[in-house]
C-alpha cells in the first residue's frame, strides 16, 4: 500500500480532470493508495478541508497557514491547539519558510512558523513543513523552539539540510520533483535518505510527476514518485510504498 502523505484534495481542480473528488480517490485506491493527508493552508479555507477528511474515512487532516499566505488571517497559538482537537486532524502546518517568493517579510514567517511549533509541542501533532531558500533559518527556528516531530514535505534543499532535519527527528518527503531531469541533487539526497525516514506525497494538484508532469496532478500519481525512488534505491517500488507507509503510520498515528 501506499500513503500520499501531502495532497490538497480540496483544490483539485476536477474540471481538467474530467471527474470529481470520489473519482480521483477512487483511481488512486485502484492503484493501492490507501491514505491521503489533505493539508491546511489557511484558516479561510480550513473548513472545506476537513469537510473531505470527515467525508472519507481514508483521508485525514491537518490545520495550519502556509509562509506565503502572509495576506490570510494569522492564527494563534491557542487557536491552532483548538483547532487541532478535531478528530480527523493529525498535524500542524503546512508551515515554515519560503524566501524563494517571500523575501520582504521574513520577521512575519518566522513569527507564524514559531506559533505552529509550539502549538506541535503542545498537542504532540507533528508539523508539516515547507522550506524553501529558507535552509539556515529553518533549522535555526526548529532547533531554538525545541521541534522533535514532522516532516519537511516536498523537499527540494540539499543532504546537509536533510540530514540535519533527520537529526532533529524529522522524515524527509519526496514528491514528482524527484522525477524532474533537472534534479539532480535532489536524486542525489533521495539516494542518502534512510528507507526509515522517507516519505511520498504528490502535492496535488501541483507538481505532477513525470509522464504527467505539466499536466493536473492527482493522488493516484504518488505511486510513480514511489517507482522513480525504487529506480533510484535499487528497490522495487513496492518496497517504497511498504517502508513509506510504515513511517507515515508511525509519526502521523493513522493510516
Amino acid at each position: 500500500m501506499y500513503i500520499d502523505s501531502h495532497c490538497h484534495l480540496d483544490r483539485l481542480d476536477f474540471a481538467k480532470l474530467k471527474t470529481d473528488l470520489d473519482g480521483a480517490l477512487t483511481a488512486a485506491r485502484a492503484r493501492g493508495v490507501g491514505h491521503f493527508l489533505c493539508i491546511g493552508v489557511d484558516l479561510e479555507t480550513l473548513p472545506d478541508v476537513l469537510a473531505v477528511a470527515e467525508a472519507y474515512d481514508d483521508v485525514s487532516a491537518s490545520v495550519g497557514v502556509h509562509p506565503l499566505h502572509l495576506d490570510s488571517l494569522e492564527p494563534e497559538i491557542e487557536q491552532l491547539i483548538q483547532l487541532a482537537a478535531h478528530p480527523k486532524v493529525v498535524a500542524i502546518g503546512e508551515t515554515g519558510l519560503d524566501y524563494h517568493y517571500e523575501q520582504e517579510n521574513p520577521a512575519d514567517q518566522q513569527r507564524r512558523f514559531r506559533k505552529h511549533i509550539e502549538a506541535s509541542r503542545r498537542t504532540g501533532k507533528p508539523l508539516v513543513v515547507h522550506t524553501r531558500a529558507a535552509r539556515a533559518d529553518t533549522i535555526a527556528i526548529l532547533r531554538e523552539e525545541g521541534a522533535t516531530s514532522g516532516v519537511m514535505h516536498c523537499f527540494t534543499e540539499d543532504w546537509e539540510m536533510a540530514k540535519a532535519a533527520i537529526d532533529l527527528g524529522f522524515y524527509i518527503s519526496f514528491s514528482g520533483i524527484v522525477s524532474f531531469a533537472n534534479a539532480v541533487e535532489l536524486r542525489e539526497v533521495a539516494q542518502k535518505v534512510p528507507l526509515d525516514r522517507m516519505l511520498i506525497e504528490t502535492d496535488s494538484p501541483w507538481l505532477a510527476p513525470v509522464p504527467y508532469r505539466g499536466k493536473t496532478n492527482q493522488p493516484a500519481y504518488v505511486v510513480d514518485v514511489a517507482n522513480v525512488l525504487g529506480e533510484l534505491r535499487g528497490v522495487a517500488p513496492e518496497e517504497i510504498g511498504e517502508r513509506t507507509t510504515e513511517n507515515f503510520r508511525r509519526l502521523f498515528g493513522v493510516g
